[in-house]
């Protein structure tokens, strides 16, 4: 896998070397737990942690890296690597921090495309949806809507939620899906392309 079938730019290279980091390897957050991260390169993954000289500069979480991000790390150990610097963020998804009044938590960045899962089963909300249509339009985020398991409703019902989201959303952004029969698969795999970033958006239990 090369860097630019992770997502890497030609704008994030020139950051890069109009910031003096070709000495470091370059490398994508893919995962982020307690100020631990997986980062994966073209060749590696490995276990990172930022250094010292960038935990004491940040002003708040944003400044430290999220899932999505590119950033500049050196390896120092099989398997361990160093994070020295975050590249510019493209978008963000972001969210208010839980427990922790007018701090901003995010989510993820540098995403290309949203997929807002719901199911149609149980526990549909047209204002959940509108609330992440929200968060991807404030984001520049092109979204689109995924309503899942429709083989467990009737084609009257599936046409009313149907009607329902198309009243808030361009027809053409709502797919409707199932995991089961793997029917409307083939509009999702049409969105796909090599080096965009795709994330997916919804509760628990949608299938996602």
């Amino acid at each position: 896998m090369t860097l630019e079938e992770l997502g890497y730019t030609s704008d994030l290279e020139k950051y890069r070397k109009e910031h003096a980091l070709e000495h470091f390897d370059v490398g994508r957050v893919i995962l982020e737990h307690k100020e631990r991260y997986v980062v994966k390169t073209a060749t590696h993954e490995y276990e990172a942690e930022i250094v010292g000289s960038m935990l004491y500069s940040a002003v708040d979480r944003s400044d430290f890296p999220a899932v999505g991000d590119w950033v500049a790390i050196s390896a120092y150990d099989d398997g361990k690597a160093l994070i020295h610097e975050v590249f510019p963020r493209s978008t963000v998804i972001e969210r208010q921090a839980v427990g922790k009044y007018g701090e901003i938590q995010i989510i993820a960045s540098n995403i290309d495309f949203a997929f807002i899962v719901m199911a149609v089963d149980r526990d549909f909300s047209i204002n959940r949806i509108e609330r992440y249509l929200a968060i991807c339009a404030s984001s520049k985020i092109q979204s689109y809507v995924i309503l899942n398991k429709i083989d467990l409703v009737t084609t009257e019902e599936l046409a009313d939620i149907v009607a329902q989201v198309t009243s808030r959303i361009d027809e053409k952004s709502v797919i409707a899906i199932s995991n089961e029969t793997k029917d409307g698969f083939e509009k999702i795999y049409d969105l796909l392309a090599q080096g965009k970033t795709y994330c997916l958006l919804g509760s628990s239990g949608v299938g996602k």
